[in-house]
């Protein structure tokens, strides 16, 4: 199994007391599958996928990826556990600027102390997995939305992670681009494998997802097949 939550506990200070964000919280995300955590605004499935990727420590419970038990590991540990079996697609593309598609990519393998130059044939292999490849050299402001998001998505894969997180991908885009852009999730979920968590309020493209999880007050509901 790639990502494990086991039984999770996160409060955070509310005045004199805490607030419970997820309150005994476990699910398996298998290698090869894509879950979908749904719920409505405040339920708790931000501070899921925030725990899941090991940027908050929950009070309680431990988070193993691809069979590592992250409890132990210290600060620097954990953020190069992130680096090199994490990808996170965070819920706007963030992208640079002044750099091209391929560029952006190549950023990731220059934190991971990698030659950018080096790493341009796998940036290129992957804007071609995003159906990308004709549009490298482009900057974001060249780019629709749509495919912004596509190379958000390529470069959270860029250092091969096997735990992808995702982050409602389809906020800021029309029904037909959202649609293309979970497809090519679930897509890239199957051929490389990863153990794909969505964060979505939207369940209108879920038929093809391995199971759906639904959070309400930072309970989670036993994930079911999806239809």
């Amino acid at each position: 199994m790639s990502l494990v939550l086991d039984r999770i506990t996160l409060t955070y200070p509310d005045g004199d007391g805490r607030l419970t964000a997820l309150d005994d919280v476990s699910l398996t995300v298998p290698k090869g599958t894509l879950t979908a955590v749904v719920g409505p605004s405040g339920s708790g499935k931000s501070s899921l996928l925030a725990v899941a990727a090991t940027l908050i420590g929950p009070d309680s419970g431990r988070v193993v990826v691809d069979g590592t038990d992250t409890a132990g590991l210290d600060r620097a540990e954990l953020t190069s556990l992130r680096r090199t079996r994490i990808g996170i697609v965070f819920q706007q593309a963030n992208l640079l600027p002044s750099l091209t598609a391929a560029e952006q990519l190549q950023v990731m393998a220059h934190l991971d102390g990698r030659s950018p130059r080096s790493a341009l044939p796998r940036a290129l292999e992957l804007l071609d997995a995003v159906g990308l490849h004709d549009q490298a050299h482009r900057r974001p402001h060249q780019l629709s939305g749509g495919q912004r998001q596509r190379i958000n998505i390529a470069r959270a894969l860029m250092n091969d992670p096997t735990v992808l997180l995702v982050d409602e991908p389809t906020s800021a885009l029309d029904h037909e681009r959202g649609a293309a852009v979970l497809e090519l999730i679930t897509e890239l979920t199957h051929r490389r494998a990863t153990a794909t968590v969505l964060v979505t309020h939207d369940r209108t493209h879920l038929t093809a997802v391995d199971q759906i999880a639904e959070v309400h007050d930072g309970r989670l509901v036993v994930p079911s097949a999806a239809a």
